[in-house]
């Protein structure tokens, strides 16, 4: 068994925060798709998809959120803070999910949502939060394993 120490159970918050703040969004479009209440958490108040392949993406990324993410999220949080091994796996696992997507919806909506909220929501809240909890988790995880 491995102890949780303080950081755990700071990094099992902070991404608690951050991944259910987007799955809140996530579930907006799932239940409302068409909405302009989607499109305005998802892509900005009074913002339109700026074409069908947009909006779909935007779509299945809500489904692959709620069925891969979460699940993720809750099953490795529960392990790191009961000190087993597989929560900690998942937290790598769940990791690169995060930096992985990171890194294309910074390439991907970069050029829609950098000017709309400037470098510093973007590489933060947006796009980095994700990124950098990701990074933390894997390290973190390497090191108590």
């Amino acid at each position: 068994m491995i102890e949780p120490t303080v950081l755990t159970w700071i990094l099992a918050g902070f991404g608690t925060v951050i991944f259910l703040l987007l799955m809140s969004a996530q579930f907006i479009i799932l239940i409302k798709p068409k909405s302009q209440q989607a499109k305005d958490i998802l892509i900005g108040k009074g913002e339109e998809w700026r074409d069908r392949t947009h909006f779909k993406s935007a779509y299945a990324f809500a489904w692959a959120d709620w069925l891969v993410i979460m699940p993720l999220l809750v099953a490795s949080n529960i392990g790191v803070l009961l000190g087993q091994q597989w929560g900690y796996i998942l937290w790598i696992a769940l990791g690169i999910l995060s930096i992985y997507f990171s890194i294309v919806f910074w390439v991907m909506e970069k050029e829609y949502t950098y000017p709309t909220y400037g470098p510093l929501a973007y590489y933060t809240y947006f796009w980095g939060f994700y990124l950098y909890w990701g990074v933390a988790v894997i390290v973190y995880s390497g090191l108590r394993l």
